[in-house]
């Protein structure tokens, strides 16, 4: 509002806002709500069978090695790009060379396609390394590919913790470490969260990189050192196949199930770490 008067500018961009907002919202629930729709009425309980036949063409073996993947990419890449970030935020000189290169590093690895991740992981832990297609080249390829988002994430969300706390923190004697790890982490908690959410999301929907390093056998994988599919790569093989499409949307429908649940928990756990970090902290 310009002297007294509307900007029609203002209300343009308002509209604009509005709308694309509510295109996004109507696009994600319209998808959900079709998986649903074509999925839910062909989930069966031959589905959820301990072994993969031809037949029932279970998931259950997918659903395990999920979980097994997705917790052992975050285990691996979380540590670490919470790390590098807490480097980047807190430790590093801000605007430094080294800093750029890194922020430039990371941005051009998350743009990059997960085909590409996929071929490394096959070329070094598959043939180099001589892992084979196991579980444990594609959790560590998968590890590879979402560390520069968790420390993307993670830094923007130090940096934008206001410095007031960290100064409070100094002029009550406490020191960096301390202070990064008693203040400024709970402080971006919610932050660091957030990309972990994405990361668990990235995760549990991958197939291409998976498909070269992790192999498809239908089974749950007994050892780390052995074959497995996820989800993503079950849905993929039963689509190519063209036999067990609407088993398919079934798994669709679990998978998205499995992504809330991961999810919820990811959001249990940050928020219970961040009230006993508090509360250790006021000790």
């Amino acid at each position: 509002m310009r002297g007294g008067r509307i900007d029609p500018v203002s209300i343009v961009l308002r509209i604009a806002a509005c709308a694309s907002a509510a295109c996004a919202a109507l696009a994600g629930v319209g998808m959900i709500g079709f998986i649903l729709i074509k999925g839910v009425p062909h989930i069966a309980p031959s589905l959820f069978a301990w072994r993969y036949t031809s037949d029932n063409v279970s998931m259950t073996p997918a659903i395990i090695n999920t979980v097994i993947m997705t917790a052992m990419a975050l285990l691996i890449a979380a540590p670490l790009g919470i790390l590098a970030a807490v480097y980047l935020s807190e430790y590093a000189r801000r605007g430094s060379r080294a800093v750029r290169i890194i922020r430039v590093a990371s941005e051009t690895l998350a743009g990059i396609p997960s085909i590409i991740y996929g071929l490394f992981g096959f070329l070094f832990f598959v043939v180099a390394l001589r892992w084979g297609l196991s579980m444990l080249a594609g959790g560590f390829t998968l590890s590879i590919m979402i560390l520069p988002l968790v420390t993307r994430t993670a830094e923007e969300a130090l940096l934008a913790v206001p410095d007031m706390y960290r100064e409070g923190s100094f002029a009550l004697g406490a020191g960096r470490v301390r202070t990064v790890f008693r203040v400024a982490l709970p402080a971006a908690a919610p932050g660091i969260l957030a990309g972990v959410i994405l990361a668990v999301g990235r995760v549990v929907g991958e197939s291409a990189a998976l498909i070269l390093t992790a192999g498809t056998a239908a089974k749950a994988s007994a050892s780390l050192m052995k074959s497995g599919r996820t989800m993503a790569v079950h849905m993929y093989n039963l689509s190519s196949e063209g036999l067990h499409i609407n088993q398919t949307y079934a798994c669709a429908v679990v998978l998205i199930a499995l992504a809330a649940m991961i999810n919820a928990l990811s959001s249990w756990a940050a928020r219970k770490a961040e009230r006993a970090a508090l509360g250790g902290g006021n000790d």
